[in-house]
């Protein structure tokens, strides 16, 4: 059942997906060749804390850290490890904050040094793809909408679409209907109506779509041992039409990116 947000409870989510978001941001300063994800595990815990909030990941499903962090081929759920972060690595970071009640739930991927160049058009693409299907999302339409737009936009561009993992609602629970596929038909599936809110997070690979997942119960990594991209935002629909409550201002402005992607889905200018 679709959980219909009222226009405080968005605000309190949108307030819970900017703790996520500012969480990101200040990890973008630490992200560097040498560093542990552990360590970056730590510095991500401590700070959602002094937000008083809680890190929504940690203990929900019995995992068992703050951020899930995944390197290279992996391309979801990764845990954090000792292994040090290393020149051409990327690493997708998915973090979550509960504040008043309310789930935030947001991801970025992140360049160590200078990557390959094949690999950062699959991160440019992902990216790209994220904000194709969040136009989709919108009064009327349907989750397969959003699901054939970003699966088009990839695979025009050679890569795998993941069938396995899938974007969600969010609330009150981290989880709630409907499911998000990456993939699917146009006016297929459960439609669009004002008040939702959901986590929309394109998982592309750059070979295969196929996954499989590692003996510690959690990491997911590509079948053919390929690089894996993944970005995620939580968007309502309001007034009929999509907005982004988290944001990816804080990692922009730390890693000195300039863009306006986001600009078409605020009806407010973002006050950093």
């Amino acid at each position: 059942m679709i959980v219909v947000k009222t226009r405080e409870e968005i605000e309190l989510m949108r307030e819970s997906a900017l703790i996520v978001s500012k969480t990101l941001g200040m990890l973008a300063k630490e992200i560097k060749p040498g560093v542990t994800t552990v360590q970056l595990d730590k510095l991500a815990e401590d700070f959602i804390r002094a937000q008083d909030a809680l890190p929504g990941f940690l203990g929900l499903y019995d995992c068992p850290s703050t951020l899930l962090c995944s390197v290279n081929e992996a391309v979801v759920h990764g845990l954090p490890t000792a292994i040090p972060l290393k020149e051409g690595d990327i690493v997708s970071i998915d973090c979550g904050a509960l504040k008043n009640g309310f789930y935030g739930d947001h991801a970025y991927t992140f360049e160590i040094g200078e990557v390959a160049p094949e690999t950062k058009k699959l991160i440019e693409v992902t990216k790209e793809s994220l904000y194709v299907g969040i136009r989709e999302f919108k009064i009327n339409n349907r989750v397969g909408d959003v699901g054939y737009a970003i699966q088009k936009y990839c695979e025009d561009h050679g890569y795998g679409v993941v069938r396995e993992l899938v974007g969600h609602g969010l609330g009150k629970k981290m989880h709630e209907d409907p499911e998000m596929p990456n993939y699917g038909k146009r006016g297929r599936g459960k439609k669009f109506i004002e008040g939702m809110v959901v986590a929309i997070e394109p998982m592309i690979n750059m070979g295969t779509h196929r996954v499989k997942q590692l003996k510690d119960g959690w990491t997911i990594v590509t079948s053919d041992g390929k690089p894996s991209v993944h970005f995620e935002h939580d968007v309502a629909i309001i007034d009929g039409n999509p907005e982004i409550l988290s944001t990816f201002a804080y990692v922009h402005e730390a890693l000195g990116i300039t863009s306006n992607e986001e600009d078409e889905f605020r009806q407010e200018a973002l006050v950093l």
